[in-house]
């Protein structure tokens, strides 16, 4: 799927989230990108406060930062250009720098949407981004620097001796995106659909603490009586919900959807989209559908690298909020706030395979959010009258 955004795309942001009156130079580059990319800018004060206006710094101090982007400060590539670690004596900070690939033929508009989106944004399960530089045909990003890298580097195609990521670990990462992802859609005004969930944008701090990055496909969702967003479908094959696949119209459960293939990958070890195997199990939720009705086989779901060292009851669950979130209809998907909730819950409960032997489990209390129904346990439907997107 392509990942441009087109000249109908429009984000409503301030970039004086703070009110404070900065004077727009004539050759402030950001602000001409805006314009000549056509973006509307709309001024919506931050209300909680929790807003900051990037800092700007130049192509020099980003060049020092990196050494001159030398080959061993490079971390990776990515559809945006390449990503290297540097220092940023200024702010005294470790840091990635994110180059765009000037001759790429994608890129200046993800770039000023995500210095848009994270401009308002300040959670701490959303990557933070220092600032920018926008000199000439330079556009770079500078975020704060996730030691550990993606869940994509943890999750598939381990190098040998690299241990797998366990039960607990693996819980406390789809919280912390979850929480994430409720802040774009319930705390942040206006309310942003991220359209780009995905293990490699998950990145990973400190005790694999989970960051959502990569804002350049988000989207400021629908308002007032609007059930949705028109708008050319992107995003990335295997993640995105078939619903907007068909029709182009992007809601918040359509980053629901996404969020269900994530905690699958998450369960199962295996890729949204994997072309080495079989035909009907290339495509993760495709495999898994069947799958979801039949107790009996939920343990041929759990990702192998595990060793049988899981709570069967919390298999049961996190299965069963995957189920709801990759529904086809997405008003049967739930809110972002009862999955929060409902993984909040299962990373509480700490397995501990010394005490609980391999596939065993004890009976635990049902979280208030989750209820015992047939064969799955369902995240609690909440209240999903407060949007109107379905």
């Amino acid at each position: 799927m392509s990942n441009h955004l087109t000249e109908a795309d429009t984000v409503k942001v301030d970039l004086n989230v703070n009110g404070e009156k900065e004077a727009v130079s004539k050759d402030d580059q950001l602000s001409l990108d805006v314009n000549n990319l056509n973006l509307k800018e709309e001024v919506s004060r931050d209300e909680t406060g929790n807003g900051y206006r990037a800092k700007t710094f130049t192509f020099e101090e980003l060049a020092a930062a990196t050494g001159n982007f030398r080959s061993d400060c490079f971390l990776g590539e990515g559809g945006f250009g390449k990503v290297y670690k540097g220092h940023l004596d200024r702010i005294n900070q470790v840091v990635a720098i994110k180059q765009l690939d000037p001759n790429g033929l994608q890129g200046v508009r993800e770039f000023v949407v995500e210095v848009l989106t994270l401009s308002l944004a300040d959670h701490p399960n959303l990557v933070k981004l220092f600032g920018f530089c926008a000199e000439g045909e330079q556009r770079l990003l500078v975020y704060e620097y996730m030691p550990l890298g993606s869940l994509e580097n943890h999750l598939h195609d381990l190098p040998p001796g690299r241990k797998a990521i366990d039960w607990n670990t693996r819980m406390k990462i789809a919280a912390g995106a979850a929480r994430g992802l409720e802040y774009l859609h319930d705390k942040m005004k206006p309310p942003v659909i991220y359209r780009d969930l995905k293990c490699s944008n998950i990145l990973l701090g400190e005790g694999y603490h989970p960051k959502l990055s990569d804002f350049g496909l988000a989207k400021v969702g629908p308002s007032g009586d609007k059930t949705h967003v028109s708008t050319r479908v992107m995003g990335t094959y295997g993640y995105c919900a078939p619903d907007y696949a068909m029709t182009g119209q992007l809601t918040f459960k359509s980053d629901i959807y996404s969020f269900g293939v994530v905690l699958l990958e998450l369960i199962t070890g295996r890729k949204a989209i994997d072309h080495t195997k079989s035909a009907r199990e290339q495509n993760l939720v495709a495999w898994a559908r069947p799958l979801f009705k039949d107790r009996k086989k939920f343990s041929q779901m759990v990702d192998p690298l595990l060793e049988g060292q899981y709570p069967v009851r919390g298999l049961y669950q996190a299965l069963a909020i995957a189920a709801m979130c990759v529904q086809e209809q997405p008003n049967m998907r739930p809110v972002i706030a009862d999955v929060v909730t409902a993984l909040n819950y299962l990373a509480s409960q700490k397995y501990d395979p010394q005490s609980h032997p391999v596939q065993s489990c004890k009976r635990s209390p049902s979280s208030p959010k989750v209820r015992r129904d047939d064969d799955l346990t369902h995240v609690g439907n909440g209240d999903q009258t407060d949007r109107s997107e379905d």
